[in-house]
């Protein structure tokens, strides 16, 4: 399901004289009542709720990364959008700016959507199999749009019905929030399919993606038994002979490798033909089926350089060698330095060429790999068909662990750690580490979640999960002085929503 189509759903009102009824809807238009008629129809609602993906670059096209990386002590607002680099400074002033308000948007977009199916489908005289599942992966959308509101704005309203333009609804709780997010996962795994038999389903929403992403909604909360118990579907239940780590880990960043062995959930992105041009027009936004997030992690001349990672993370995966004396794997997969190659700048290719070549010797600039295309391009764009990876197995194991040792069952949780290590190449920690407590083997498995996750996006979520967001980390990210604890792990809510909705109140502290 490389492509979806993107479906409107609401009523067009046209000027056709003078003389104009505007209560009077457009005979030519879709309506909601022209339009859930039929199995057809289910499905391709439900495709409209999965566009929401790519809709302008609000979401998982872009600035996802910016929210998940880029703000987190991993990278920082490394060009020239000042926008966004006092985002990442946690310099904010204007609440309505387009990086916080247009994803809060979007997600809502997503969610309406998905209301939409969840609302209309079980009246459709249809299949009763393929309607169950529709309906849950509508469920699964709107769970994962909200789990991302409450991720980053802490305080959502729910809106669980189609929206009317009287709906004035209360900020929910953090934790009614993640409450209505299991809610929808656990009726999602109640009728969603272990696998698709169709290739052309590819990317549809899974048990064991809903599992997953369950697990991360307890897990995010610290609520570490029922974490466990949803991981344990695709670690040690049903889904342990589907999932499995691949042997080469940058299998899970390049294109010519998606969907595979390893993927629990991945947004499907396609490189639209149609489009010959490379731009960043409303036109092209709306019509591409790609991901801008390479042209803009890219470095320069190759792509705008926006955002950019830190050099502490390199002293990270250089803090032990694998058990044949190289250098971790997963550095040069993670990211693009003079020293990726060890045999250092002159050996360290970038698109084609030398680091020395295009940056000189002394260039100490540390760029994001895993969103780039520099396997097979020698220029990205604004519609690259890489994959995102949104859940992946190797992160499933280590959140498993994560819930062993919250549970105090830290020996129970090393052979899960061992797994993502021996891939690597790395000595298990069996074999090192024997017998860490409790606080001894969160503090590895912070380390472990940075060397295997580093660049996809989650490592905000694990800092906040933590409690570890304070102005400490300016030690290795300076963005960080500019922290305030009690205000800046949420966004603002964007003003116009509180102004056109007195119910609505704004975080704290802004």
């Amino acid at each position: 399901m490389k492509k979806y189509i993107i479906l409107s759903l609401s009523i067009v009102l046209i000027l056709a004289s003078c003389k104009r009824n505007f209560e009077e809807p457009n005979p030519n238009a879709i309506t909601i009542a022209s339009f859930w008629k039929n199995s057809d129809d289910a499905v391709r609602g439900v495709n409209a709720v999965y566009s929401t993906f790519k809709r302008t670059n609000t979401t998982y096209s872009r600035f996802m990364f910016f929210h998940g990386i880029l703000k987190s002590d991993e990278g920082f607002g490394s060009g020239g959008d000042g926008g966004l680099n006092n985002l990442m400074r946690f310099n904010q002033t204007d609440y309505n700016s387009g990086l916080t308000a247009g994803t809060w948007q979007t997600l809502y977009v997503g969610i309406f959507r998905a209301n939409q199916v969840i609302a209309y489908v079980p009246n459709i005289q249809m299949d009763a199999n393929l309607k169950a599942r529709v309906i849950g992966e509508a469920k699964f959308l709107r769970a994962l749009f909200y789990f991302n509101l409450t991720l980053y704005f802490g305080r959502p309203p729910l809106l669980l019905a189609p929206s009317q333009p009287t709906d004035k609804p209360t900020n929910a709780t953090t934790a009614e929030a993640y409450a209505q997010v299991a809610k929808d996962l656990k009726d999602a795994i109640e009728v969603l399919p272990v696998t698709y038999p169709n290739s052309a389903d590819l990317g549809r929403a899974t048990k064991g993606a809903a599992y997953a992403l369950l697990g991360k909604t307890y897990l995010q909360q610290k609520q570490y038994q029922p974490a466990l118990d949803a991981f344990a579907w695709l670690v040690t239940g049903p889904g342990s002979s589907i999932y499995k780590l691949t042997a080469n880990y940058r299998d899970n960043f390049i294109a010519a490798k998606e969907n595979n062995i390893e993927s629990v959930f991945e947004v499907q992105f396609s490189e639209n033909l149609a489009e010959s041009t490379d731009d960043d027009t409303d036109e092209s936004r709306q019509s591409n089926t790609g991901t801008s997030i390479s042209q803009f992690f890219a470095p320069q001349p190759i792509g705008f350089g926006d955002g950019a990672a830190r050099r502490w993370l390199i002293d990270e995966f250089l803090q032990e060698k694998t058990t044949t004396n190289a250098q971790d794997p997963r550095l040069a997969a993670s990211l693009l330095f003079d020293n990726s190659d060890p045999a250092g700048p002159n050996a360290t290719l970038v698109y084609g060429q030398s680091w020395a070549s295009r940056y000189g010797l002394n260039n100490k600039s540390v760029y994001l790999r895993k969103l780039l295309n520099d396997n097979y391009k020698n220029q990205e764009g604004f519609r690259s068909p890489n994959n995102y990876r949104l859940i992946r197995f190797g992160d499933v194991l280590l959140m498993y662990a994560e819930c062993l040792n919250g549970l105090n069952r830290s020996s129970d949780a090393y052979p899960f750690v061992d797994k993502v290590r021996e891939r690597a190449g790395l000595a298990s920690l069996t074999l090192t580490k024997p017998g860490l407590n409790q606080v001894q083997f969160l503090a590895q498995l912070k380390h472990e979640r940075l060397t295997e996750l580093c660049g996809e996006a989650w490592r905000w979520a694990d800092l906040l999960r933590w409690g570890d967001l304070s102005p400490a980390l300016a030690t290795r990210d300076i963005d960080f002085q500019n922290f305030i604890v009690g205000k800046n792990e949420y966004y603002p809510i964007p003003q116009s929503d509180i102004d056109l909705n007195p119910n609505l109140t704004q975080n704290p502290n802004f």
